[in-house]
């Protein structure tokens, strides 16, 4: 994302998805993150992208892990039965986490927490179709975002169903970032549809803005074996967003 966007100064860190200063409640290697990151503004003077070099204490989570619940979901019919199929698996567990935390992460594609079916359905038809202009048409779903970037978001929703899914699962580990990923496109109708609709999203070239968004789609090298980002892109950015 930060190629794609060329920032002033970027600080790239090899830590999980969502934890930009590494290990929850380290304060002192968060501190240490921190002062790198600041440290950018003395010593960048053109576009730059540095590298943090030192890993994340580690938090005993495997990379070895395996998902405990079977999704045994058929494996025939359209792409859209299945992934409802997998819905309904995960549910009862998706319910489960939100109770335990009494909050939820999904809703950013502006779907509520009880749509993941009309979610699931519109996700399908995009990867479907391959349809990345025109949003899908959902009763009672007022879409926060406009096409492409939706897809981006709906995406995100369902993610968050399948990763809460899993918070409730019972066992001793969890997965890493990698591991996650991995059982993602490895095992899942999620995983399927999310490289039909970044297909979509490569067929529309002539899209800064889908291309941006298939970067954003995808984790680096789960897409047909390589990186989603574009190597160039023209993407229009407006310093004041």
């Amino acid at each position: 994302m930060s190629e794609a966007v060329v920032p002033p100064r970027a600080l790239w860190v090899p830590f999980p998805l969502g934890r930009p200063l590494g290990v929850v409640d380290d304060s002192e290697f968060q501190k240490s993150v921190m002062r790198t990151a600041f440290g950018l503004l003395d010593t960048a003077t053109e576009p730059t992208i540095e590298d943090y070099e030192i890993q994340a204490p580690g938090e005993g989570l495997s990379e070895n892990w395996s998902c405990p619940l079977n999704l045994s979901t058929q494996s025939s019919g359209s792409l859209t039965d299945r992934l409802l199929a997998e819905v309904a698996l995960l549910r009862p567990w998706a319910i489960e986490t939100r109770r335990q935390r009494g909050r939820t992460l999904f809703g950013a594609s502006g779907a509520g927490e009880d749509q993941v079916d009309e979610l699931a359905r519109a996700f399908a038809s995009i990867a479907e179709t391959g349809e990345v202009t025109s949003a899908p048409v959902v009763v009672d779903v007022a879409w926060a975002f406009d096409m492409p970037l939706l897809a981006r978001h709906i995406a995100d929703d369902l993610r968050c169903f399948y990763h809460e899914a899993l918070a409730a699962q019972p066992g001793d580990t969890a997965p890493n970032h990698d591991a996650l990923n991995r059982w993602i496109f490895g095992e899942t109708v999620l995983g399927e549809a999310l490289l039909l609709v970044a297909d979509g999203l490569t067929k529309a070239s002539d899209s800064p803005m889908a291309q941006l968004v298939r970067g954003l789609l995808i984790p680096e090298g789960h897409y047909r074996g390589g990186s989603a980002f574009p190597e160039e892109t023209n993407f229009p950015i407006n310093p004041g967003t």
